[in-house]
């Protein structure tokens, strides 16, 4: 019985975390793909971000994690979106 709500605990508390990590994310994904407006985002933060992002979704498929995998693709996509915007506003607007 405690194994079974040990496991259930531990899903409740995987899927939580998920959805407070996506909803962190979304809102500056979201703004960015919007205004374009990158000049308060540091390069370094979302290619460390995206990166870690890239790992922890390896990791939760060789764990089979499910919420692990899911989140971190979606937070690395939002990441690379991210990058990616400020890359070109940063090299490639202002020349």
């Amino acid at each position: 019985m405690i194994d079974f709500i040990s496991t259930h605990l531990t899903d409740v508390i995987g899927y939580t975390a998920s959805i407070c990590l996506i909803l962190g994310y979304m809102p500056q994904a979201i703004y960015t793909i919007r205004t374009h407006d990158t000049e308060g985002i540091a390069l370094p933060t979302f290619l460390m971000m995206g990166l870690g992002g890239i790992f922890f979704a390896i990791q939760g498929l060789l764990l089979k994690n499910w919420p692990l995998f899911i989140t971190n693709v979606i937070t690395t996509v939002s990441s690379a979106i991210v990058f990616g915007i400020k890359i070109y506003n940063d090299y490639f607007k202002k020349k």
